[in-house]
């Protein structure tokens, strides 16, 4: 068991809230808490209305991990947890009940079995598309037999990066007084994001429905996403990284200079990018996210001509 924060000292405290999290170090276990995000994640879009930019499907940060937040069935409510301290999956409903799968070494069929059969056991009923989605993975989740390792202590990392990135998001997005998203982990993309909106309709962007309602307005997005687990970029490989785009992008976007100095423009990602490592490494790495959020947007914004003033909150 870790120590007790009262006790770590400033360096034990940093490593804690910023810990390295090279891709290569849990790939299997990132794929495989990927996949399960998605059953999990697919359940939600199952249940709930249908909101703009798609906004009733992602999973949200909770003080242990992930969770779907409450969803309807019937007369009740219940929600999906990913606690990753105590390391299980927990159902709870509005009448008290809780059941919990432990999150270990399996493959994707047992894990979409067990659950499903924990939610039929507290006599909930959802019919999911049974096939991945935003990721190289194109077979159905109960035809996926290989073993998936778990590493608990990797799982942990993960959720304590994204436990300390996720202030700072919302630091950032109280800075704007129009729509704006909330602070969100997509389990298609499996990345935490928040987006601004000027309110401008957008062209079609995509050939899929899913792309053509998530960017129908114009949009500036800032986000956090844990590398290349599948390897779907090839060598060399593609770690931790925040990321910002603009959608669509304004002419000149990609030359611009952003800080802190290390952030760039990446061709192949078509998005700025900023190397988690090399924030977690900074002075002050809450600094160095919001430095970098807030150049991307007043270059994607002052070249598309968004009405900045108009739109910051003070």
């Amino acid at each position: 068991m870790d120590a007790a924060p009262q006790y770590l000292d400033r360096a034990q405290r940093r490593e804690r809230s910023w810990p390295a999290l090279p891709i290569g170090a849990w790939r299997d276990t990132c794929v495989g808490l990927h996949l399960c995000t998605q059953i999990i994640g697919k359940v939600r879009l199952a249940l709930t209305p249908k909101a703009n930019q798609w906004w009733n499907v992602p999973l949200y940060l909770t003080a242990r991990g992930l969770t779907t937040s409450p969803m309807p069935w019937g007369d009740a409510t219940f929600s999906i947890d990913l606690d990753f301290i105590d390391h299980e999956v927990v159902v709870l409903d509005s009448d008290g009940r809780r059941r919990a799968l432990p999150l270990v070494s399996r493959s994707v069929a047992e894990f979409h079995r067990e659950l499903f059969q924990v939610l039929g056991a507290m006599g909930v009923r959802s019919s999911i598309w049974p096939v991945p989605v935003e990721c190289p993975s194109t077979t159905p989740f109960e035809e996926q037999t290989t073993v998936r390792a778990y590493d608990a202590a990797a799982a942990n990392r993960f959720w304590r990066v994204l436990r300390s990135i996720e202030p700072v998001f919302e630091r950032f997005r109280a800075g704007f007084r129009g729509k704006c998203s909330p602070v969100h982990f997509f389990w298609g993309s499996f990345d935490l994001a928040v987006t601004r909106f000027n309110g401008r309709r957008a062209p079609p962007r995509g050939a899929s429905v899913i792309d053509r309602d998530a960017y129908d307005e114009e949009c500036i997005s800032l986000g956090f996403w844990p590398g290349d687990a599948w390897n779907a970029f090839g060598d060399p490989v593609v770690d931790a990284t925040f990321y910002s785009y603009a959608s669509p992008a304004p002419a000149g976007f990609a030359s611009e200079r952003l800080r802190p100095g290390e952030a760039r423009f990446s061709g192949r990602l078509k998005e700025f990018v900023l190397p988690y490592e090399s924030v977690r490494r900074a002075p002050d790495p809450a600094v160095a996210v919001l430095e970098f959020a807030q150049s991307a947007y007043d270059a994607g914004a002052r070249l598309g001509s968004w009405d900045v003033r108009a739109l910051a909150y003070p």
